[in-house]
């Protein structure tokens, strides 16, 4: 039996909400088989597919599975993500190691494959960086992981600005031609590469559920930002505790994701209605990871309000020092 939130909690909502495939919705959270989900998708409808599938690694939500029989489920779900994704939009499949008496090997490298066979462009390969997890003895830990981001065609949405991050010199300015003294760097920031410096979810996290691997919000809120537009619809068919939902919801875009354990799907919900009274949450996107030698006072954890997107006040605001800069130069 599917799980379904309280009535009283649904009529409460502002948010349009269901648990089948709905056009019309703001958010659906399927409980059940991403396949049957993903089956009820008309063709080119979601603007960006951003998930971490299960790696097989016995889990507390999956099966050890041979891994060709594991790699034969992903290949499926791929092509049907594919086959829903809008004609300028962007699957971004995040993986780690498969992991086998010892020895280590890249998913990625080994579902590369399945979406180059769709005719899918590898626009980036970005590795995402952390500071904590498990301590290996026979080799060294093991801390980061791959962001697989493929387009449908060369004709993508891209949105730099709103990811921008802060410039290293952000002072340095031009010492000779037309533009002496103005500054060198854009004023937004400069582009974050394909190195992100995240810190994953663990026990101290704002953000930490009983989800045993769990998406920071910042690093699909990039994702977000980045490669789809307000009112866009965001997919992950593997949504675990709602983190998709979560970072897609804040920016005024859709969300709509399976998942198979009831638990992590009462989670999802309960985030989402923490993030509508504004209770819910979050480290900060522009927050710097933590240096204790550097001294300096750390960001406090940011409360979303859905609907209010805050990036667009930070971008207001480098715009206004560079204009000032302009005229002082």
């Amino acid at each position: 039996m599917r799980y379904r939130p309280p009535e009283e909690k649904q009529e409460a909502t502002s948010l349009r909400v269901a648990h089948e495939f709905d056009s019309h919705a703001d958010v659906v959270l399927y409980h059940g088989d991403c396949l049957d989900l993903l089956a009820q998708i008309p063709n080119d409808f979601v603007k960006l597919v951003v998930t971490s599938p299960p790696y097989n690694l016995r889990k507390p939500y999956e099966d050890r599975l041979e891994l060709d029989t594991y790699l034969q489920q992903q290949r499926r779900a791929i092509e049907e993500c594919a086959r829903s994704l809008a004609k300028d939009g962007s699957i971004c499949w995040q993986v780690g190691n498969y992991v086998h008496n010892g020895r280590i090997i890249p998913l990625d490298v080994l579902l590369y494959p399945f979406f180059d066979r769709l005719g899918l462009r590898l626009r980036n390969r970005i590795v995402w960086h952390f500071g904590h997890g498990l301590h290996a003895s026979r080799r060294f830990s093991g801390r980061y992981e791959v962001i697989l981001w493929f387009t449908k065609s060369d004709d993508y949405t891209f949105n730099l600005d709103p990811v921008r991050v802060p410039q290293k010199y952000p002072s340095k300015k031009h010492y000779k031609g037309s533009k002496k003294g103005q500054l060198s760097g854009n004023p937004l920031g400069k582009n974050p590469s394909d190195m992100w410096g995240i810190p994953n979810v663990k026990a101290n996290h704002v953000e930490k559920t009983e989800h045993p691997c769990q998406f920071p919000v910042e690093l699909i809120e990039r994702l977000v930002l980045s490669m789809t537009d307000e009112g866009d619809w965001v997919l992950d068919p593997f949504m675990g505790a709602g983190t998709t939902a979560i970072a897609a919801l804040m920016h005024s875009r859709k969300a709509m994701g399976a998942e198979m354990v009831e638990r992590y799907v009462k989670i999802a919900w309960e985030r989402i209605r923490l993030a509508e009274s504004g209770d819910l949450r979050v480290r900060p996107m522009d927050r710097p990871v933590y240096d204790p030698e550097s001294g300096e006072k750390m960001a406090p954890p940011k409360t979303v309000h859905l609907g209010r997107p805050i990036y667009q006040l930070r971008l207001l605001e480098r715009g206004a020092e560079y204009k000032a800069s302009r005229r002082h130069a």
